[in-house]
């Protein structure tokens, strides 16, 4: 009899522990799933791909120019746009440092990367908050009644007339708890939040540089717009010189000094120089509407230049001193090398998942099944987690970590070359460009004097029309080789501000600008 009781308590227990959660016991934590290494995409280099540089171009509107080496700026990718903003409206006329002060505010280059930076800065909190103590807080109340029939419970009493119930409660209870995990040893989450570190100091650099680049871009086409105007100012002059020349061919035929094929040849030099005019009108409001897009103005030629940019001082830089500088001021050089540091510590990290870790978890709370009648209960939970294996998972971690570090190191070497050789050609189109800008200058002087001559020539009636329609296009080429020789010349100190990096710092000095 004493044993069939005790089998009916023991079963009857049973039957609550199936039918209801045992709400006395604190809901143990679970341990913390392990850390993997972040993988890193194989290129280093920003997804954001652009460029702006010098290449070699005809002149403009001739093509008899005696110039070789005639520059302009390509300028490729982001850094052909910009954000406009209703707000910067244009007043005065647009200066290259005011052209440069926007381009650095409103060009897409240095916008989107200003976003990538708050990306990896975002990606670097969520690594280091694997690093952290993660503490929570929850309540939690439970009314719960239980059919145990349902539950397919079944009871044979052995008192004879009493029947168990097979309806359980209702019943509550209430758990306020507070929960706190923490790793105390993982190396791999450890260089995942270095590398991610890393990443956002390569993004920081990569958005200075884009900097370097929207300020030698806007420089360029600055220039260019004000190469363009020069020639055009150029064009007038001669149009207004060839009307001249007509008009006075006319005269001279009207009282039998010149014959009639004088006058068509006038004719048809003062029309092909308002033909030039035509021609370079529209290359000057293509080359300002350029501008206008790479600053954040309204794609339009309405706006004034400041004016022409005479040529300033030369250069004194020396091939060691300026790849010195180029070395210490390159942003996408230390943009290189932070990329080169992530990719170590995220092998670091690959390498790591073969290694022990430890981590931590408690909780603490006040449990019952009203707060009147609540006791505190705890939880102190310490996993030391050791690897065996896990299907090969970590070496293919390590592989793929390998070859980003090896593309990486190759970036890096390839952004040391680059940089050599920018410096490099800078200062060889530097020199050329002053010698080109020196020998134009002159021309254009003798080219003048030609031109003088061979009017006071012409008067006289020793020569004909066609020996000053010679000159005149003579005068045109030295016009146009001296306006591109000065443009070209400045390029060359933009181009070598870019390539020693440091550029706006570096285009003040050598532009002298206002």
């Amino acid at each position: 009899m004493f044993l069939r009781s005790t089998l009916f308590v023991f079963s009857t227990v049973a039957a609550l522990a199936v039918a209801q959660p045992a709400f006395a016991q604190a809901p143990q934590q679970g341990p913390q799933q392990p850390s993997q290494a972040t993988p890193l995409p194989l290129s280093g280099r920003s997804g954001q791909s652009g460029s702006a540089t010098a290449i070699e171009t005809p002149s403009p509107g001739l093509t008899s120019s005696i110039n070789t080496l005639n520059t302009s700026v390509q300028i490729q990718g982001p850094y052909q746009g910009s954000v406009r903003n209703g707000a910067n409206a244009l007043t005065g006329k647009l200066t290259l440092r005011d052209a440069i002060a926007r381009g650095l505010e409103h060009n897409l280059g240095t916008v989107g990367l200003t976003e990538a930076i708050r990306q990896a800065h975002g990606q670097m909190r969520v690594a280091r908050g694997s690093l952290l103590p993660n503490l929570s807080a929850a309540l939690r109340e439970n009314v719960q009644q239980t059919n145990l029939q349902a539950l397919g419970v079944r009871f044979n009493t052995p008192i004879p007339g009493f029947t168990l119930p097979t309806i359980v409660g209702p019943f509550n209870y209430f758990d306020l708890r507070s929960t706190l995990t923490q790793k105390v040893f993982d190396l791999t989450a450890l260089n995942n939040y270095r590398s991610a570190r890393e990443l956002v100091q390569a993004n920081t650099a990569a958005m200075h540089d884009a900097r370097d680049l929207v300020a030698y871009a806007v420089t360029g086409a600055y220039l260019q717009a004000v190469a363009a105007e020069g020639r055009l100012t150029a064009a007038h002059a001669r149009v207004d010189t060839a009307a001249a020349l007509l008009k006075q061919t006319q005269d001279r035929k009207s009282v039998g000094l010149a014959a009639a094929i004088d006058v068509n040849r006038s004719t048809i030099e003062w029309q092909t120089e308002q033909q030039r005019v035509t021609t370079l009108e529209n290359d000057l409001a293509k080359q300002k509407i350029n501008l206008a897009r790479l600053i954040g103005l309204p794609p339009s030629n309405s706006y004034e230049l400041a004016g022409e940019l005479p040529p300033s001082a030369p250069v004194d830089l020396s091939f060691d001193r300026a790849l010195t500088q180029a070395v210490e001021n390159r942003f996408d050089l230390k943009a290189a090398e932070a990329q080169l540091r992530a990719a170590k510590r995220t092998k670091a990290a690959a390498t790591a998942e073969r290694l022990p870790s430890l981590d931590i978890s408690a909780d603490y709370g006040a449990i019952g099944t009203n707060p009147a009648q609540s006791h505190g209960t705890f939880t102190f939970v310490g996993t030391l987690r050791v690897p065996i294996w896990n299907g090969g998972k970590t070496g293919g971690s390590i592989e793929q970590a390998e070859a980003a570090l090896a593309q990486r190191r190759a970036e890096l070497e390839d952004t040391r070359g680059r940089i050599e050789s920018d410096v490099r050609q800078a200062l060889l189109d530097l020199e050329t460009t002053r010698k080109q800008m020196a020998l134009a200058s002159n021309n254009k002087r003798v080219a003048r004097e030609t031109l003088e001559l061979t009017q006071q020539r012409f008067g006289a009636g020793v020569t004909d029309t066609v020996e000053v329609v010679q000159t005149q296009e003579s005068v045109a080429t030295a016009d146009f080789d001296y306006i591109s020789s000065v443009f070209s010349y400045n390029l060359a100190k933009a181009t070598l501000a870019r390539a020693i990096g440091n550029t706006e710092v570096n285009l003040e000095r050598f532009l002298a600008l206002p």
